[in-house]
């Protein structure tokens, strides 16, 4: 089993910034995918940034440009800053784990608020 730990949500202006985090921890590979998703009341849960295996950074088109992924060199932990946050932004975000080469499981955080007013 793999538990995800999110953390950095909150409620902020638009305009403003905040950093989200997700550590990864029991059985873990280091070959593995880490990034995060969305989902707004009524809606999808949809992808917002992800790092495949290869390191590989992937967006939504709607944070394109605003919102950085990244992880440590343990991939252990990913981040998330998103810079000029809009309303359209507010959602609960889930951190999302992938390790092809050892259960090929997706593990989901639990999930954190963020709420951008405008």
């Amino acid at each position: 089993q793999v538990e995800l730990v999110e953390s950095g949500g909150g409620i902020v202006q638009a305009g403003g910034s905040l950093r989200l985090s997700c550590s990864a921890s029991g059985m873990i590979d280091s070959i593995n995918a880490m990034g995060w998703y969305r989902q707004a009341p009524g809606n999808e849960r949809d992808l917002v940034a992800i790092m495949t295996t290869g390191n590989t950074k992937n967006y939504a088109d709607s944070v394109k440009d605003r919102f950085t992924i990244s992880r440590d060199n343990a991939k252990t932990t990913v981040y998330l800053q998103m810079n000029g946050l809009k309303p359209e932004d507010t959602a609960v975000y889930y951190c999302y784990y992938y390790q092809p080469n050892r259960d090929r499981l997706i593990y989901w955080g639990r999930g954190t608020q963020v709420t951008v007013s405008s």
